[in-house]
């Protein structure tokens, strides 16, 4: 085990399980150990993830640099290299990405390697050893990741063979359960990270309909990625989206996420959802978005409810009679 104060390694930590065990493994070998958080637009449960990230940074000891994902992430996903998986999840394309996040953070602070917690066979495209070691030299990194989780089921790296870190002192999980991971974490007292569970949305099939629609409608970019977790989404006629909040909290990050050009839609005389109506033929599918929005709301079973449309200066009042439920369903991503 090193005690040598010049070596640190850079950590990237999801706020999950693996990775918040990773860190502990690493930090335990006497090794500081400056953690990664990578803050993207398609990370299950989200700001769960990014609390527990911090919260486990805090409890290990551990520095927190937060890498936001836009735009050159985005790319990769619109193209990916290496392809889909299942769904329009570019896991090795991520991957590789993730760990050049963590290359640069590594050569600006001077650290000399990368831990991860990645697990050998716990994902079908990227976590077997043949991906394992295309993301490793595709990444720039060849050697100088190390997978405490895993670590002895695979080829020593570069860490373990100068002994920067005692290989003995590391594991061989594999596969995809993960009670060996939740048995080491009372054992080693690590907490605070998030369920494993949920994810990355971009394997989920229904978020993955939202996303090839807006792939080949308006485009992705930061501000419509953003918008794909809120609400429910439709694909009007005309080829406006609407997105419609479920809750007060959507209703209130609908309204401030509105753009110039986009007509943001509420209930006047009854409590119902904020929605937004953007993109191409929004003004000839106005009085079906209000329709809709009207559907949402407390006054379903009228014959009409007041929907107020509100666009760059224009407020207007529209008496909408509420569509029915299949004429909606139709109309669902």
């Amino acid at each position: 085990m090193t005690s040598d104060p010049a070596i640190k390694a850079v950590c990237l930590l999801s706020g999950g399980l693996d990775s918040s065990l990773a860190l502990k493994i690493v930090r335990d070998q006497g090794i500081e150990v400056i953690a990664v958080h990578c803050k993207g637009p398609f990370g299950g449960c989200t700001e769960v993830r990014d609390s527990a990230a911090a919260a486990v940074a805090e409890a290990l000891g551990a520095r927190l640099i937060v890498v936001a994902l836009e735009g050159d992430y985005l790319d990769i996903v619109k193209s990916p290299k290496f392809g889909y998986g299942s769904n329009v999840n570019p896991c090795i394309d991520c991957h590789i990405f993730f760990l050049r996040q963590a290359a640069a953070v590594m050569e600006r602070e001077g650290a000399s390697f990368v831990v991860t917690g990645e697990v050998l066979g716990q994902r079908p495209m990227s976590q077997r050893l043949d991906t394992l070691r295309k993301i490793e030299k595709a990444s720039g990194l060849a050697g100088l990741i190390l997978r405490p989780l895993s670590a002895r089921l695979l080829e020593p790296s570069i860490p373990e063979v100068k002994g920067w870190v005692n290989r003995d002192a590391m594991l061989a999980i594999s596969g995809r359960s993960r009670k060996d991971q939740l048995r080491l974490a009372r054992e080693l007292g690590v907490g605070g990270f998030s369920a494993p569970a949920g994810g990355c949305l971009l394997t989920d099939p229904q978020f993955a309909v939202r996303v090839r629609d807006l792939l080949a409608r308006d485009g992705l970019t930061v501000d419509s990625a953003a918008l794909l977790r809120l609400g429910r989404h439709l694909r009007l006629p005309r080829g406006a989206k609407l997105i419609v909040g479920r809750n007060e909290a959507e209703n209130l990050e609908l309204a401030r996420r509105a753009r110039a050009g986009d007509w943001v839609l509420t209930t006047e005389d009854c409590p119902g959802p904020t929605a937004i109506l953007t993109g191409p033929g929004a003004g000839g599918d106005l009085d079906l978005a209000a329709s809709i929005v009207a559907r949402y709301s407390d006054g379903k079973l009228r014959d009409r409810v007041a929907v107020r449309v509100v666009c760059d200066g224009e407020d207007r009042l529209v008496a909408a009679a509420p569509l029915d439920a299949e004429s909606v369903g139709k109309l669902m991503l």
